[in-house]
């Protein structure tokens, strides 16, 4: 079918992706790498690529409050048209920005720095950290990931476990508090304190090695392990502990801050702790450049002077106050809490309904669906997982990515915007691929066992029953897919 004009956005039609191939390290990997997709626009929750097929993104955390919302894109063009300049003068919008931002946070982190990455804010975090307490050695989960700096790369399991330079000994790895694969699992209602145990254990003989602990950071949910979330009386234990060991607690809040929970603006507040260091990445410039660390005044005063050269520009600035204006004006926290509702009670029915889901956890529009062989020995499922994400764009024009360690949970940080609309088709879609893929498989195995015999008997199994099987228990027919909207009936 024709589809029209291709569109080419910012990349000339002649030889892309011969310049890709040639200019681009082959490390810069893209999505869907088998079939890739070359996006030309976007509003709000939806992508548009070359040919002009919307996708419902499911992805892009960056565009916090959606894909070129009008006020931000506004806000940013006037404050270009007005004045761009670097840090060092004094800036009303400067001013007003930092003060808005605090006012999320408690009264105690009442100093912000204003940076340029999520990776520059953890790397700030780590020097006012190490700068408070004049010690070297950071605790950290494992498989985690803090950012692509070296320092960052230091601390990040996901990454040196890659590497030939492997754990440094500054490094201290806790294991996972993950109750669904961990050591203590969900059925055992004393797991928080065990893996509290676990950690105090790794961390006492560190002291007992005359190591002295620095930090502690972590995601407050685990967004880049595959959305773990650890059980509720953990984070109090652990923070009590390396405060007790002269350390400081930082919450990298990257992903899953900004109201993405639901119910509360920072996704350390449902664990009822507050850290002592705080980083946010680019979603508080809704994808712009724009990050921020946040501490108290004592731990600041030990840094001293620090200077980021376009860290708190007025553009950036202008930006960031639009997008907590959107936030609060379009009541995207009490937003993702109701959809997030839908999605995970929609999401566990369907856990119920097909024997690979294993497990659905997560809050607001921050959720993980973990994918297995089967649920009694939970193997991951990686092929399927992979399988499904691919069937979901091709077929649903949805997108969607895998995280975790075995890269077998789909995970679900799409723009705030994301609708009721947009989590039934989302559940309709995974159910329709998930029962095709049953569908194809028993098919397969029928295939595979007609004819074969068994014993000595020489009789061949009966598998005329299960050839019966009715086709549209499962699978709806092309005719019930409901339309896409287009691209100008977007609400």
């Amino acid at each position: 079918m024709d589809t029209g004009p291709r569109e080419t956005g910012c990349t000339p039609p002649s030889q892309p992706e011969h310049a890709r191939s040639t200019h681009i390290p082959r490390g810069c990997v893209l999505h869907y790498a088998s079939a890739p997709l070359k996006i030309v626009r976007a509003q709000k929750q939806y992508m548009i690529d070359d040919f002009g097929i919307q996708y419902l993104d499911c992805v892009s955390n960056v565009a916090h409050v959606g894909h070129c919302h009008p006020q931000i894109v506004s806000a940013g063009q006037a404050q270009m048209s007005r004045l761009v300049t670097a840090q060092g003068f004094i800036n009303d919008c400067l001013n007003q920005y930092v003060k808005s931002f605090l006012e999320t946070l408690p009264d105690v982190l009442s100093v912000c720095y204003l940076v340029n990455s999520g990776s520059e804010a953890n790397d700030l975090a780590l020097r006012l950290a190490k700068a408070y307490t004049r010690r070297h050695d950071v605790v950290v989960f494992d498989d985690a990931y803090h950012g692509n700096l070296g320092n960052l790369i230091d601390i990040s399991p996901k990454m040196f476990k890659r590497m030939s330079q492997g754990k440094k000994d500054f490094i201290h790895v806790l294991p996972l508090p993950d109750t669904f694969r961990g050591s203590y699992r969900e059925a055992d209602v004393h797991c928080g304190e065990r893996y509290s145990l676990e950690a105090e254990r790794i961390i006492q003989q560190a002291v007992l090695n005359n190591r002295q602990i620095s930090c502690f950071i972590s995601e407050p949910i685990v967004v880049n392990c595959g959305v773990i979330m650890p059980p509720r009386n953990y984070y109090t234990h652990l923070y009590g502990l390396i405060r007790d060991l002269g350390g400081v607690c930082i919450a990298d809040e990257v992903q899953c801050g900004l109201g993405r929970t639901g119910e509360y603006f920072w996704a350390f507040q449902h664990y009822g702790v507050v850290p002592d260091i705080v980083t946010v990445g680019k979603p508080l410039g809704n994808g712009h450049p724009m990050a921020a660390v946040v501490t108290t005044r004592e731990i600041s005063d030990a840094l001293g002077e620090y200077y980021s050269t376009f860290g708190g520009n007025p553009v950036a600035c202008a930006i960031g106050l639009a997008v907590l204006d959107v936030i609060q004006n379009e009541k995207l926290v009490q937003s993702a809490k109701a959809v997030g509702k839908t999605l995970i009670e929609n999401f566990q029915h369907l856990k119920t309904k097909h024997a690979n889901i294993g497990d659905v956890r997560g809050m607001g529009l921050c959720i993980g669906i973990e994918f297995v062989m089967d649920k009694v020995s939970r193997k991951p499922a990686r092929e399927l997982t992979e399988a499904v994400i691919y069937r979901l764009k091709e077929e649903h024009h949805i997108l969607v990515q895998a995280q975790g360690p075995d890269k077998n949970v789909i995970t679900l940080t799409p723009p705030m915007c994301f609708n009721q609309q947009n989590a039934r088709s989302l559940v309709q879609a995974l159910d329709e691929v998930l029962s095709t893929n049953a569908h194809e498989s028993s098919r397969q195995n029928l295939s595979f066992n007609q004819g074969i015999q068994f014993g000595n008997t020489g009789d061949v199994v009966s598998v005329e029953a299960l050839d019966s099987i009715d086709d549209e228990e499962d699978i709806e027919g092309p005719e019930a897919k409901r339309a896409r909207p287009s691209y100008d009936d977007i609400d």
